[in-house]
């Protein structure tokens, strides 16, 4: 079912629910950080594994004085239990000895002549008991859970060198017009492309892994070659331009020629209201960008961010809402997304924020979601944070 110029919500809405998400796969832990986990993560051993200093000083067994009959550092485990009246010199992480009634911190012993220590062991024992922090089995990371880096370290001290997680999206991207430089400055009549350069680095924030960059000449020959092989190769196309009905706008034709369809065309919003979403029965996957630098990436955060979270298995969550610092024209019917630099709960929109600028962009920190017929001053605008 394809959607003619649906709202900026209902777009995002549509994007989100067109995909299946991906499935899933075993990853070592150092590749893991960004991805969902499919499967609880649960401790194979208590943590920590067994009882274990928390400072330098002496296991302690029994009272003052205590004879010093050796040392166990971090790594080693001490062989015999200790009597009363006994001590080993003991180093922050190291294993308690069996027999041992405490830590004896090394500001707080008296080392006498003999060889032997004396002091008082502060309350509490200055040592972690087994398991203080879980036993074994228990849950430490829920199936569906972000891996952010604390959780990866989290699943190491579990015990774990792999964990199951939805995989990332491959997408690639195809950059689309005989206007646009590779490089150098703008001449004779043609500009640099900004899209090819910046879209990498959008990409990846949004979790996934970008195969390549294409840059695709305009034809209808070209774009369908080129499109029929990023498809094959891919779960999420993403290209920049040709997204109107110019004379060398050429990519509705070429989503035609490869078996796609389109599932949004345009969305009522600006800037980027020319963006389009196809698909393929295949499950593929298209968003395509207008070539104006900032409706691009609007048109990347309205169809592309819901459809990747989509893949990875994340919710759509519901935006926040800000206060308007300034007024702020909604351009008649449609949604108006303005970026702006937020400071606290209100928002003040950026100057240079032309479909075609990115300088305003280069600065601000998201975008004000104003809705048709609003943009007051202290009003009310959800909030769309750049990833």
């Amino acid at each position: 079912m394809s959607h003619v110029e649906p709202s900026w919500h209902e777009a995002r809405e549509i994007a989100h629910a067109c995909v299946d998400r991906l499935p899933t796969e075993q990853v070592r832990l150092i590749e893991a950080h960004g991805l969902i986990t499919t499967e609880d993560v649960k401790a194979l051993t208590p943590l920590p594994p067994s009882a274990i200093s928390a400072m330098d000083g002496w296991a302690v067994a029994g009272d003052s004085p205590w004879v010093v009959i050796g040392q166990v550092l971090a790594g080693a485990v001490w062989p015999t239990p200790l009597v009363a009246g006994q001590a080993v010199r003991i180093a922050t992480g190291a294993a308690l000895p069996l027999g041992c009634d405490g830590v004896l911190r090394s500001e707080d012993g008296l080392i006498d002549q003999d060889g032997s220590v004396r002091g008082r062991v502060r309350a509490g024992g200055d040592f972690r008991r087994a398991g203080e922090e879980s036993r074994a089995g228990e849950v430490l990371i829920h199936a569906g859970s972000i891996m952010t880096p604390a959780r990866v370290g989290l699943a190491a001290a579990g015990g774990h060198d792999t964990v199951s997680v939805r995989r990332r999206p491959m997408v690639r991207l195809l950059v689309l017009g005989d206007e646009i430089l590779a490089e150098g400055p703008a001449r004779d009549g043609r500009v640099r492309d900004s899209l090819g350069p910046q879209l990498p680095g959008w990409l990846v924030r949004l979790g996934v892994d970008l195969v390549e960059t294409v840059h695709v000449q305009d034809t209808l020959q070209g774009q369908s070659a080129a499109l029929a092989a990023a498809v094959e190769g891919a779960d999420l196309v993403i290209t920049t331009g040709s997204t109107a009905a110019g004379p060398a706008d050429h990519l509705r034709a070429a989503i035609a020629a490869t078996g796609g369809s389109l599932i949004v065309e345009q969305v009522a919003c600006r800037p980027g209201h020319p963006m389009l979403l196809a698909g393929w029965t295949s499950g593929h996957r298209l968003v395509a960008l207008p070539g104006n630098p900032l409706a691009a990436i609007v048109a990347l955060l309205t169809l592309g961010q819901p459809l990747v979270a989509g893949l990875m298995g994340h919710p759509l969550e519901p935006l926040p809402s800000v206060r308007l610092g300034d007024f702020v024209s909604s351009q008649g019917a449609k949604t108006r997304l303005v970026p702006c630099r937020r400071e606290g709960e209100r928002v003040s929109p950026m100057e240079h924020i032309g479909s075609g600028m990115l300088r305003g962009l280069a600065d601000a920190d998201g975008f004000a979601v104003v809705a048709a017929g609003e943009g007051e001053p202290g009003s009310s605008a959800e909030w769309l944070e750049l990833p």
